[in-house]
Parts: C-alpha cells; structure tokens; sequence
C-alpha cells in the first residue's frame, strides 16, 4: 500500500490549508489513520486520528479547536483541515495508516506511511 498525501504549500499566519491523503489501493477502509508532522530539528509528533468509521476522532493539544480529520471510505482518502495556523504548525506533514480499527498517537502502531507534503506557515 502506498499513500500519496498532498496539498502542502506556504500560508500566512492565521490562514488555511486542506491536507489530503489517498492510498494506492483502497485497503485502508478498515483501518484507522493518522496525520503526523515532523518540523526541521524535532522529531515527528502525532496530529490527528480517525477510526475506520469515523467514529472515534482524537487530536493532539495543538491541533485541537483548530483542525479537522475526515475521512472518505469509499475513496480511500483522509483529509486534514488547518485553520488558523501559525509558523510553529511548519513542518513536513505524513498520513500514515494503522494496523488497527483506530487510529491512536502510538506511532508503531501505523505500518504504511505517506512520503509528507510540506506546510510552511509565514509570520
């Protein structure tokens, strides 16, 4: 399974940016997944997590209240919604897809990974 996330850019400080995400097959509508950021000299750090079903949603503290994970089972795409965003939310952005039913922060427990769209945020 390859994931190909897309729709990175450069954006103002207060703007928006839509990620999205598709796998090469559509294996993944029992799988939950997850958005992860890496920023230059940092390691990488949960973002967001779906269900297979959309029915269990978390986020980490800095995206809470201001992005959005959704997903489309039926064309094997997830999406992530970015407002308000702020320099510290640049970085290189993955999908990533779980060996489970939900998604969740552990990143073991993702198997398949996207190659990252980048997101740079200018003050």
């Amino acid at each position: 399974v390859q994931l190909q996330a897309f729709g990175g850019g450069v954006v103002q400080a207060g703007g928006s940016l839509r990620l999205s995400c598709v796998a090469s097959r559509r294996t993944n509508s029992n799988n939950g997944m997850g958005w992860f950021r890496q920023a230059p000299g940092k390691e990488r750090e949960f973002v967001a997590a779906i269900s297979w079903n959309g029915g269990s949603i978390s986020y980490s503290e800095s995206a809470k209240g201001r992005f959005t994970i959704s997903r489309d089972r039926v064309k094997g795409m997830v999406s992530l919604q970015m407002n308000n965003l702020n320099p510290e939310d640049t970085a290189v952005y993955y999908c990533a897809q779980s060996r489970f039913a939900v998604g969740g922060s552990t990143q073991s427990n993702y198997v398949y990974w996207g190659q990252g769209t980048l997101v740079t945020v200018s003050s």
